[in-house]
Protein backbone atom coordinates (compact mmCIF):
# COMPACT_ATOMS: atom_id res chain seq x y z
CA UNK A 1 0.00 0.00 0.00
CA UNK A 2 1.15 3.53 -0.74
CA UNK A 3 0.09 6.67 0.72
CA UNK A 4 0.73 10.57 -0.37
CA UNK A 5 2.63 12.40 2.80
CA UNK A 6 4.32 15.55 3.26
CA UNK A 7 7.99 15.46 4.90
CA UNK A 8 9.02 19.29 5.63
CA UNK A 9 6.85 20.49 3.23
CA UNK A 10 8.19 18.23 0.46
CA UNK A 11 5.28 16.08 -1.12
CA UNK A 12 6.11 12.25 -1.19
CA UNK A 13 4.46 8.85 -0.86
CA UNK A 14 5.29 6.38 2.04
CA UNK A 15 5.10 2.81 0.94
CA UNK A 16 4.26 0.79 3.36
CA UNK A 17 5.81 -2.59 3.51
CA UNK A 18 4.54 -3.92 6.82
CA UNK A 19 1.29 -3.47 9.07
CA UNK A 20 -0.30 -5.30 11.83
CA UNK A 21 -3.10 -3.57 14.17
CA UNK A 22 -3.91 -6.13 17.04
CA UNK A 23 -7.47 -4.72 19.01
CA UNK A 24 -7.47 -5.08 22.20
CA UNK A 25 -9.14 -7.16 24.82
CA UNK A 26 -10.59 -4.35 27.12
CA UNK A 27 -10.72 -7.22 29.95
CA UNK A 28 -9.73 -6.68 33.76
CA UNK A 29 -7.22 -9.48 33.74
CA UNK A 30 -5.56 -8.94 30.31
CA UNK A 31 -1.07 -9.83 30.62
CA UNK A 32 -0.11 -6.10 30.05
CA UNK A 33 -1.21 -2.70 28.76
CA UNK A 34 -0.96 -3.42 25.15
CA UNK A 35 -3.34 -6.57 25.05
CA UNK A 36 -5.56 -4.36 27.05
CA UNK A 37 -5.50 -1.56 24.85
CA UNK A 38 -4.45 -3.16 21.54
CA UNK A 39 -1.59 -1.47 19.04
CA UNK A 40 -0.26 -1.48 15.89
CA UNK A 41 3.04 -2.11 14.03
CA UNK A 42 4.18 -0.50 10.50
CA UNK A 43 7.32 -0.40 8.78
CA UNK A 44 7.15 1.96 5.47
CA UNK A 45 9.79 3.41 3.20
CA UNK A 46 9.84 7.17 1.70
CA UNK A 47 9.47 7.57 -1.94
CA UNK A 48 9.79 10.77 -3.95
CA UNK A 49 6.66 11.48 -5.54
CA UNK A 50 7.58 9.30 -9.03
CA UNK A 51 7.83 6.41 -6.86
CA UNK A 52 11.56 6.17 -6.28
CA UNK A 53 13.53 5.76 -2.61
CA UNK A 54 14.14 8.93 -1.10
CA UNK A 55 17.20 8.70 1.49
CA UNK A 56 17.83 12.32 1.10
CA UNK A 57 13.79 13.02 1.97
CA UNK A 58 14.44 9.93 4.61
CA UNK A 59 17.07 12.12 6.50
CA UNK A 60 14.51 15.13 7.07
CA UNK A 61 12.04 12.58 8.96
CA UNK A 62 11.38 14.66 12.96
CA UNK A 63 10.01 11.97 15.41
CA UNK A 64 6.98 14.26 14.80
CA UNK A 65 7.07 13.38 11.15
CA UNK A 66 7.23 9.49 12.17
CA UNK A 67 4.57 9.58 14.72
CA UNK A 68 2.11 11.58 12.07
CA UNK A 69 3.23 9.08 9.18
CA UNK A 70 2.41 6.17 11.45
CA UNK A 71 -0.67 7.31 12.32
CA UNK A 72 -1.72 7.96 8.54
CA UNK A 73 -0.80 4.63 8.01
CA UNK A 74 -2.97 3.35 10.71
CA UNK A 75 -5.76 5.26 9.46
CA UNK A 76 -5.38 4.47 5.81
CA UNK A 77 -5.10 0.65 6.83
CA UNK A 78 -8.61 0.52 9.41
CA UNK A 79 -10.62 2.75 6.16
CA UNK A 80 -9.43 -0.60 3.99
CA UNK A 81 -10.51 -2.91 7.10
CA UNK A 82 -14.24 -1.54 6.57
Amino acid sequence: MQIESRISGIPCIIRVTYFDGVAGSYSYNAPSDMDYYGYTESEWEVLDRNGRPAAWLERKLTDADRSRIDQEIEEAMTEDAY
